[in-house]
């Protein structure tokens, strides 16, 4: 695994060729420029982010998108969760193996293993975005940017993470009160050789 890519823009981005992912991206604009300041990791040496600190990072920015306080639009609508969900499910096989998934009010988490000879997560993930955004401006009957320009990325570095992560994404309707069980999600997708819970 020598072919790795690091990235900085206002999150900083370490994406490898191979490998399991983490990723969580969310409606355009809906978080308030002095939160997401607050939220920044800082560190020059990304790569190095112990899991435990990431987590907590992440705990942090995850509990303001399931407020869900500042978006109009929610992505649990029947017509809207279709197209996502289709989104995700058409690289599976193809540039990745779909791990799990849950759709949320205001943003997407999602764990997957990258192929070999994947385009790479920036091109799997701008295609997804892409064709999703367009689809949901459809819906929605309006025009204009719908996600986000940057995901919040996590290359998974052992089974022991992979199992908090994949419990996260899979227990984040719970934690957001909106089922009592993992299971009673409709927006949630886990292959069954995942399901830890």
């Amino acid at each position: 695994m020598n072919d790795f890519e690091f990235t900085r823009r206002n999150l900083p981005h370490l994406y490898f060729n191979e490998g399991v992912y983490f990723i969580t991206f969310r409606i355009a604009g809906r978080l308030p420029y002095k939160l997401i300041q607050e939220l920044k990791i800082t560190s020059h040496k990304f790569e190095d982010i112990p899991f435990e600190e990431f987590r907590k990072h992440f705990l942090l920015y995850d509990d303001y998108l399931d407020k869900n306080e500042y978006s109009k639009v929610n992505l649990t609508v029947s017509a809207i969760a279709k197209i996502i969900s289709e989104c995700i499910l058409y690289p599976d096989g193809k540039e990745y193996n779909l791990i799990c998934f849950t759709i949320m009010p205001t943003h997407v988490h999602l764990a997957f293993e990258l192929l070999r000879g994947n385009k790479g997560i920036s091109k799997i993930m701008q295609s997804i975005k892409g064709i999703s955004s367009r689809k949901v401006n459809q819906v929605l009957n309006r025009t204009g940017k719908f996600w986000q320009d940057e995901s919040y990325d996590r290359w998974i570095r052992n089974d022991i993470e992979l199992y908090y992560v994949i419990r996260y994404i899979l227990e984040n309707p719970v934690k957001a009160n909106l089922v009592k069980s993992w299971d009673d999600w409709r927006y949630s997708f886990c292959k069954k050789e995942f399901i830890i819970l």
